[in-house]
């Protein structure tokens, strides 16, 4: 039976973990051990819907204090500034995967050449818009959207939270652990300590200490999809005419692309690029050529894209970096993180603690989808975007492997934004809906046989719909004074008031 946990590493992904199990299984000991000797990337850290439940709900923590110490800003979605069109907007809402009583067609038919304002979220971005506004002038706080938050503030207040729920931290670099019949029997600390446990999280990082180190777990490699390995990451504090912009831009770069994140007081920008078609001082110069305020960190970030075979082999159950990576192309990292500590969970309290073989090869079934999942997304953002010619988009395009997606690619050439395209793709249910994979398709103009023209009435009724949307996004509100709102005194959550 499992009754000592020790969380080996002290980033987002390690306190995550521990404060989930913590919270959800109290009688378990759970331990942190966090190398001092090992600094915070400094990127924003952008998040999807699935995150502020699990922050909120999951884990109970006041949204008031939150907001308090980590001063988030808000994300409605991302901005594309790719594919032919030039740029388009994926918001947390459906846009595209609709159909209305008065339209004989799904929603994507009508919006070949324009699909701004086709919902209220879209119509909020498309306006530099947090969110609607109340009749008494306050923010209409949506479940629409997720959160930008700069990772040192939210790494504080996540071992402040992990405190609080009796979860053990303690400073140590780990120079090696053994081996036993059951997995990990114990890690050895450079300190001298023999640290054990029964049930190991690896939230190592890249290193992978444990599950890609020690326990040797073949690596699946995603490079056959996802060309992309290095980034160069910078950014500069907000001018005073600035606008905080409430959603996550990645812009079409010469071999790769770049992301930018807005903060309360800082705009972080990184360049994600391909080695084999620009060098590190190449990719620099362009991104400061394009960015000419940021300062850039001189540390460039490696990486390599794809996941670890099995996430739980033994006693050990990886998360974040240590289990897999994918470029940060969809904000991924903490919605895998969450999504797969509640699994873990689920799957601990219903076996007593005591996990059975079958329960082990079902839970890296599972996660084992979600990253092909992800896989196959991310390569149609590649395999579509015609916005530059460059050497390394032309490769993109000719070569990214879409193999796994090649019913659904087929069918939508075929017969365009219908929702039954769901059942071409590997997993109707996945991660980003058929919603997504429609955005990245109509989004980038992709051709197909069966054009609908809508007739006159339709056209009509689209349009009001549009000029709807457009008219409560107009008198939205801004970023900037929805954040006056929450931090005025008598600012109350209703979440917060029932605990």
């Amino acid at each position: 039976m499992i009754k000592e946990v020790l969380v080996l590493g002290g980033g987002s992904a390690g306190f995550i973990a521990a404060i989930s199990i913590k919270r959800k299984i109290p009688q378990l000991k759970v331990l942190v051990v966090r190398s001092p000797s090992i600094g915070v990337i400094g990127v924003g850290e952008s998040t999807t819907p699935n995150f502020p439940p699990h922050l909120f709900e999951y884990l109970g923590i006041s949204r008031k204090r939150f907001y308090a110490l980590a001063q988030p800003t808000w994300k409605l979605g991302i901005r594309f500034l790719w594919g032919a069109r030039g740029s388009f907007d994926y918001t947390f809402n459906l846009q595209l995967d609709t159909h209305y009583a008065d339209l004989a067609k799904p929603t994507g038919y009508y919006c070949d050449d324009d699909f701004n304002d086709a919902s209220l979220p879209g119509a909020l971005m498309r306006r530099d818009m947090a969110f609607p506004r109340q009749e008494n002038g306050a923010p209409d706080i949506h479940g629409w959207h997720a959160f930008h938050i700069e990772n040192k503030k939210f790494i504080e207040i996540l071992e402040i939270v992990a405190k609080e729920e009796g979860v053990e931290v303690t400073d140590g670099k780990v120079t090696g652990s053994e081996r036993g019949d059951k997995g990990i029997s114990a890690v050895h600390l450079e300190d001298g300590r023999r640290l054990t446990a029964d049930l190991f999280i690896d939230a190592s990082g890249f290193r992978s200490e444990l599950l890609g180190k020690t326990l040797e777990e073949p690596f699946v490699s995603f490079d056959k999809s996802l060309f992309c390995k290095k980034a160069v990451i910078g950014g500069w504090e907000r001018g005073p005419d600035e606008p905080i912009l409430p959603y996550t831009t990645a812009e079409t770069m010469d071999a790769g692309w770049a992301w930018r994140i807005d903060h309360e007081h800082l705009i972080n920008r990184g360049y994600v690029y391909c080695p084999d078609h620009i060098s590190d001082d190449e990719a620099a110069a362009e991104f400061q050529r394009k960015n000419p305020k940021a300062k850039i960190e001189p540390k460039i970030v490696n990486f390599r894209s794809g996941f670890y075979q099995r996430q739980w082999v033994d006693n050990v159950v990886a998360f974040g970096n240590a289990g897999g990576f994918v470029e940060p192309l969809e904000s991924t990292a903490i919605m895998i993180l969450c999504s797969h500590v509640q699994t873990l969970v689920d799957f601990l309290l219903h076996s007593d603690l005591e996990p059975t073989p079958t329960m082990q090869r079902l839970y890296n079934d599972l996660t084992a989808n979600t990253w092909n999942d992800i896989r196959q997304f991310l390569s149609l953002h590649y395999k579509f975007n015609g916005k530059l010619d460059t050497p390394f988009w032309k490769v993109a395009r000719e070569e990214t492997d879409v193999s796994g997606i090649a019913d659904f690619i087929e069918f939508y050439q075929e017969n365009g934004p219908t929702g039954f395209c769901r059942y071409q793709l590997p997993r109707s249910e996945n991660d980003f809906g058929l919603e997504g994979f429609l955005v990245m398709m109509v989004g980038n103009q992709v051709p197909y046989k069966k054009r609908y023209k809508a007739t006159q009435q339709e056209a009509q009724a689209w349009a009001r719909r549009k000029q709807q949307f457009a008219q409560e996004a107009n008198r939205g509100i801004r970023s900037e004074e929805a954040l006056a709102y929450i931090k005025h005194p008598g600012w109350q959550w209703n979440s917060d008031a029932t605990k």
